[in-house]
């Protein structure tokens, strides 16, 4: 049997949610994280989206890639299409990742779908800090998210500069209103 690897770009990061054997930082080609899928639930409603990432075509993303054991793989895969593909916007998808010690290696990821109505496309940081900073769904607010997110990069020593600015502009429209 195989090595069975999940690449995670997002919170499953930091809450993969499953047993792996082995984790280390890889890098996808070909897709970059993005604030490109709508919220209708957890950080927005239908009228009032928020905005959470995704893979989005062009450039590369620095995620974290999980070993699991190859007898835990379709245990893995199921939970992963239970978290994953709720309203189906993300794809399923087993490609090339490079880890951090220059091995390379199939895994199992999400991309958008670029044809989903959820799929928010061309979303620059202005407009995505103000969807973001006035979002709100069943989780909570749409900042909180972002922010948390931010967060969890930094711990993690990846930096996304895309990210960082629609996180700064987002603190910036909060400042302005609680001014």
């Amino acid at each position: 049997m195989e090595d069975f690897w999940v690449f995670g770009y997002g919170s499953l990061m930091w809450n993969p949610g499953f047993e792996h054997v082995e984790s280390t930082q890889a890098r996808l080609f070909g897709y970059r994280r993005s604030l490109c899928i709508r919220s209708w639930v957890h950080r927005g409603t239908e009228e009032h989206p928020g905005l959470v990432l995704g893979l989005d075509r062009g450039g590369s993303c620095l995620g974290m890639a999980f070993r699991t054991r190859p007898e835990d793989a379709d245990a893995v895969l199921d939970y992963l299409r239970r978290r994953e593909l709720v309203t189906h916007v993300y794809l399923e998808r087993r490609l090339p990742v490079r880890l951090a010690d220059g091995r390379n290696v199939l895994a199992v990821t999400y991309v958008a779908d670029r044809k989903h109505r959820q799929y928010a496309s061309g979303i620059d940081t202005a407009h995505a800090a103000e969807v973001v900073h006035s979002a709100v769904g069943q989780s909570g607010p749409n900042h909180a998210y972002v922010m948390n997110t931010l967060a969890h990069l930094r711990e993690m020593r990846i930096r996304d500069q895309w990210l960082e600015e629609v996180g700064e502009k987002v603190r910036r429209l909060a400042e302005a209103g609680a001014a």
